[in-house]
């Protein structure tokens, strides 16, 4: 199901935007409901199996869209996607920060690569990209940053030591960069997903030895939501959309919990 945008069609016209992980799952989602809301696109992946069908798909909107491939652990390639993004788009105006590695792993056995591998994914990467943005959006004296953090390290959350120390790092960067960049018209913010069924949230529900995810699985863990369905990548992209678009001139530091009441319920 894809939900209907709440906004104008040309809310974000004459926006650029800069999605890292944007080639599938929450990452194309948000980048979606960018493009429907008016915004040139810019999808960033790194790996480019995932960028060629993504800008297709994209092309529907009718706005500019670009890929780069890149990896946001390396800090020389985060710089030339974002100068890639200039030369194709003209400027960066919205930078999501969606790239993300994760995978369950017992914290007593999990390895430094493990453990360096997703941190620096999720956290340096999220601070590469915003720091290599940030000179582009302050001399524009605009930028809009919007992160994606998660709710499972709100409480804890067995075998995912590495993905929650590192969403939570996320966190404490928003809050600070906020303060920080707010005098060059900088605003940074966070969206913290409940469950919603990517493809890693499927594997996570498939049986040891089974080929596909237990669907009468999905569907019981479905109705313990309180809004009673699970999330769907448009869910995550409106809320994009709200912080991207003038509605969110005066928000900064704070992130958005956009899980259906799971946390409340303690479902997530």
């Amino acid at each position: 199901m894809t939900t209907p945008s709440v906004f104008r069609p040309d809310i974000l016209r004459g926006k650029v935007a800069l999605v890292t992980g944007g080639g599938t799952g929450i990452g194309f989602g948000i980048a979606s409901c960018l493009a429907s809301a008016g915004a040139d696109v810019a999808i960033a992946s790194r790996k480019p199996e995932h960028l060629e069908a993504a800008v297709d798909k994209l092309g529907q909107y009718g706005t500019k869209i670009t890929a780069v491939e890149t990896n946001v652990r390396d800090r020389e390639a985060v710089e030339r996607m974002v100068q890639e993004t200039v030369a194709h788009l003209g400027r960066v105006d919205v930078l999501v920060n969606n790239a993300a590695g994760n995978f369950y792993a017992p914290s007593a056995t999990l390895s430094p690569n493990a453990w360096k591998a997703v941190v620096e994914t999720d956290l340096y990467g999220t601070f590469y990209c915003c720091q290599a943005v940030y000179p582009v959006m302050k001399e524009q004296g605009f930028g809009r940053i919007v992160s994606i953090s998660m709710t499972l390290h709100y409480r804890g959350w067995p075998l995912m030591a590495h993905a929650t120390a590192a969403k939570a790092g996320v966190d404490a960067l928003t809050r600070t960069l906020a303060l920080e960049w707010a005098p060059d018209g900088i605003t940074v913010n966070a969206i913290a997903p409940g469950p919603v069924p990517t493809e890693g949230v499927l594997k996570a529900f498939t049986p040891p030895n089974a080929d596909a995810p237990d669907i009468f699985a999905l569907e019981a863990k479905a109705k313990e939501i309180p809004l009673g369905r699970w999330g769907e990548p448009d869910d995550i992209g409106q809320m994009t959309v709200y912080l991207a678009s003038p509605a969110g001139n005066w928000i900064t530091g704070s992130i958005f919990v956009v899980d259906g009441g799971s946390w409340l319920a303690g479902r997530t």
